[in-house]
């Protein structure tokens, strides 16, 4: 097992500090040293990884190619980095727990909200971090441990150590401008989309949500018409809102749907899962087993919005 070399991680902030400023003298206040040892601490790096990583002139210094390569990298692992410390001071001050989550985007707006207030009252010494993800993410995350819980599109078995629990079910329904022909019946049969080009969420971000629509269609008679792919609901109903295409999403997005679009519910009663709880059973998180076994409890089947109560 390899040692961290600290000397690397420190030249590495140094390089991200000389390339932002594009100035040794401004990197070096920056960083709070003269600026002739730094300067030396960038040649011992160039030299340590055979790169040159600044071109240096009378105009100033500007990245290399190599350096401009490997910047977006350095700036991810300098965040990394950031993050570590956030969470090793939320420990050493006494913190009972650090939980990461990842949700898709209609979750974060209803689904993650409810249950992260009622852990804040339970657990005030938790930190939890909250990002974005798209479902397909989610299994590898959780394999790795770099997510302990995932609030995504998902069903049935995913992996031998990945279990999932649906949490909010929902119609489905269709999105359109509002003065399409089908915007002015109460219902809307799935028949009458044949024609239509739809708005999908795309099958490379959710492949069993986008295949179980597919099937649903084709159920019913037609291969949908799919004009464009999209990365997620909130994603479909601005496509429609442009005039895009008409889109097949759950009713609860009638809540976010802005003036010009209309979603009615389909004259067929279709249900789909609009987000499941995902979590890697073989990796022991004590506040992991607290959320799903409060979930469980509080799950109500179809009804779309997680229940608010005290959480034990």
């Amino acid at each position: 097992m390899s040692t961290i070399d600290f000397r690397l991680i420190r030249q590495l902030w140094m390089f991200l500090a000389v390339a932002e400023e594009q100035h040794f003298g401004r990197a070096a206040k920056r960083l709070g040293m003269s600026q002739p040892p730094l300067t030396e601490q960038i040649k011992v790096l160039e030299h340590s990884l055979g790169l040159q990583l600044f071109d240096r002139s009378r105009r100033g210094t500007m990245l290399s190619p190599a350096g401009a390569a490997i910047l977006p990298a350095v700036r991810r692992f300098a965040e990394q980095v950031e993050q570590l410390e956030i969470v090793i001071r939320e420990v050493a001050a006494g913190q009972s727990g650090v939980l990461h989550i990842g949700a898709i985007t209609s979750a974060m707006l209803d689904t993650v909200p409810p249950l992260l207030n009622e852990l804040r009252a339970a657990h005030p010494n938790l930190t939890v971090f909250v990002r974005e993800i798209d479902s397909v993410a989610a299994v590898p995350e959780l394999e790795s441990g770099d997510l302990d819980l995932a609030f995504v599109r998902l069903e049935g078995e995913i992996g031998s150590s990945i279990a999932t629990m649906p949490l909010t079910e929902d119609r489905l329904a269709v999105a359109m401008p509002k003065d399409h022909p089908l915007a002015q019946l109460p219902r809307v049969r799935l028949k009458s989309l044949e024609t239509e080009p739809l708005v999908m969420s795309s099958r490379q971000v959710s492949p069993v949500y986008f295949d179980m629509l597919v099937s649903v269609c084709r159920s019913h008679g037609f291969a949908p018409r799919v004009l464009h792919e999209v990365r997620s609901v909130t994603s479909q109903v601005a496509y429609v809102s442009c005039g895009q295409g008409l889109a097949l999403v759950p009713a609860s997005m009638r809540k976010l749907a802005p003036e010009n679009v209309v979603i009615r519910p389909l004259k067929e009663r279709v249900m789909v899962v609009t987000a499941a709880l995902a979590w890697n059973t073989k990796r022991y998180h004590p506040m992991v087993e607290t959320v799903v076994s409060w979930l469980k409890s509080h799950r109500h089947g179809r009804h779309h919005d997680v229940p608010r109560s005290d959480m034990q």
